[in-house]
């Protein structure tokens, strides 16, 4: 019984040793990193060469280019330029109007050997091992990693065509028609 109650007080002891000194020795993170992440489009493709969107966020707040994410398109090298407070770099990748794209797996050539749905960051392809795999267009962000993944190279990527769902609802303020409102006096008796 003694055992269990020494055993018991230095959980205690210890578990309170941790809790002071997660405290005490706490790292606080870096505004800017959070914010530059927050912007990205959290697709963890790698296309930009690190293993993930917060890593190339770091690299980013260190002085790293701002014009690898390709997912994110011009678009989010333009929020990152306004953040950093910095204009947004023109190269021959940004100067062309994205085109959104998802992949498509023909599945006549599909073998079923789920080394696409092993290289999709995001989960968007589906099926099992020896069955046809298919991709959820709502969930693939084009990120082209399911590409070179297939050895049937039954996978291609192609454009969205704007409908309801998609359609870039952004308005231009300039446009927009004002009004006035006119009170009336009423009179009371």
């Amino acid at each position: 019984m003694t055992i269990l109650i020494l055993i018991a007080l230095l959980a205690l002891i210890f578990g309170g040793l941790l809790g002071f000194a997660s405290i005490k020795l706490k790292v606080d993170n870096d505004p800017i990193i959070e914010k530059i992440d927050a912007i990205l489009p959290q697709s963890q493709c790698g296309q930009c060469g690190y293993p993930g969107c917060k890593p190339y966020a770091e690299a980013i707040a260190n002085g790293e280019d701002i014009t690898k994410c390709i997912p994110g398109g011009r678009e989010v090298v333009e929020k990152i330029a306004d953040l950093m407070g910095v204009t947004a770099p023109q190269t021959a990748a940004t100067n062309e109007t994205p085109c959104q794209q998802v992949a498509f797996i023909n599945e006549n050539m599909c073998i079923g050997c789920t080394k696409c749905i092993q290289a999709c960051p995001v989960d968007a392809i589906i099926g099992s091992n020896r069955t046809v795999h298919t991709v959820i267009p709502e969930l693939c962000t084009g990120c082209q990693l399911c590409l070179n993944s297939c050895p049937t190279h039954c996978i291609q990527m192609q454009a969205i065509k704007p409908n309801i769902q998609n359609w870039n609802w952004q308005f231009d303020s300039n446009t927009i028609i004002p009004t006035v409102t006119v009170e009336t006096k009423t009179n009371k008796k």
